[in-house]
């Protein structure tokens, strides 16, 4: 049977002995028990037949001549390099054991010529082929997970990309398009859904940048979306700036999505109406709190009046109050800071545990657009 082919009774054994006496004993006693039995002297020919692969199992005997056992173990290279060997010895010294099994052996087997001897060789065989077979087909086993498993990351990474690219693709039309009217509102709706855009397609970009499926890391995250909303929102009318303290934190996509889309929408409305008589600063700041985490977005402009009329559409106010309960928070406006601030408490589940995360975020000044 080929070294590395399914179980069979019949083990092809390889039994390296210069003794032809007992050589001849140990062969009919392993074909009186079904197998075959090979008979050599020689490391160069024992080599020679584990090489062509007719070789399931060897018995290899610790004194040869000009050689001893573990010099052909050692040639013959590591276990998973060979068949499983079994080690047959003289020496009643366990140091030899010892050192035979350190040096590659799978069993070993003391000879003292009686009837037990033959018994207890053929026993260790059997195991030791079982053995093997066994870790053969847990390995096989093994190495088709991994590879289903690297295929299934593989073309999970590639729709992201494509979902990414695509999603890329239409905020760049939208983009166009705010870039070829001239009513203000129509260019400030059109920038906003460029915003909302693009926080969703920053999570699919980051997806695997960290090797972690289904996670995001949100200070990369939420840094990349920064640069978006100022390339987006910065003209010469609103020349802010953008500044993000986010801690080391990993958050579930869908998580994520959320996150990136309420802050989108808080520096938006913070480059609206946080600083109407120049140039001002928004931050983004996200902190852990035990097994919360604080979403905080803040400005030092002209502060907000929750209870006044939005002067947008509401649809601002609309979007965070549904993405908020996505991610079982609620939004926190403080009106006892100086400018706008706007905080998001939400729970961390099992897969957020590991790296605990908060979202403290002041908003701008005049309300939700």
């Amino acid at each position: 049977m080929p070294f590395g082919s399914e179980y069979r009774s019949d083990l092809r054994v390889l039994f390296v002995d210069d003794d032809p006496a007992l050589a001849a004993l140990v062969c009919r006693r392993l074909t009186q028990r079904g197998h075959k039995a090979m008979v050599t002297d020689s490391g160069d020919d024992a080599m020679a037949r584990v090489k062509a692969g007719g070789v399931d199992v060897i018995a290899l005997d610790h004194t040869l001549v000009g050689e001893t056992g573990f010099d052909i173990m050692a040639r013959l290279g590591p276990r998973d390099a060979r068949p499983p060997i079994v080690y047959v010895t003289g020496d009643s010294d366990a140091r030899t054991a010892v050192n035979a099994l350190k040096s590659g052996a799978d069993e070993y087997v003391v000879k003292d010529g009686g009837e037990e001897f033959f018994e207890l060789l053929i026993a260790a065989i059997e195991h030791v082929y079982e053995r093997w077979r066994l870790k053969r087909i847990r390995d096989e086993q093994q190495r088709a997970v991994r590879e289903a498993r690297d295929r299934a990351e593989m073309l999970l990474h590639e729709v992201n990309h494509r979902i990414a690219n695509s999603l890329g693709l239409i905020a760049a039309l939208v983009r166009m398009q705010a870039a070829a009217v001239r009513d203000p509102v129509a260019v400030q709706a059109l920038q906003e859904t460029q915003a909302r855009i693009n926080a969703v397609g920053g999570v699919h970009r980051r997806l695997y940048m960290h090797n972690r499926v289904g996670l995001v890391a949100l200070k990369d995250y939420l840094e990349a979306l920064a640069d978006d909303l100022l390339t987006t929102l910065t003209d010469q009318e609103r020349p802010h700036r953008l500044k993000v303290q986010v801690e080391p934190i990993t958050v579930t996509t869908d998580k994520a999505v959320s996150l990136g889309v309420i802050v989108g929408e808080l520096v938006t409305n913070a480059f609206k109406y946080a600083y109407p008589d120049g140039a001002g600063e928004i931050r983004i700041v996200v902190k852990r709190e035990g097994d919360d985490a604080i979403l905080c977005v803040e400005d030092d402009g002209v502060g907000f009046d929750p209870a006044a009329k939005a002067k947008g559409t509401g649809l601002g106010s609309k979007i965070l109050r549904a993405l908020a309960q996505n991610v079982q928070g609620e939004i926190v406006f403080d009106v006892s800071s100086s400018g706008c601030r706007v905080t998001l408490r939400f729970g961390l589940d099992a897969r957020d545990r590991g790296e605990t995360h908060a979202f403290s975020a002041p908003l701008a000044s005049d309300g939700p657009g």
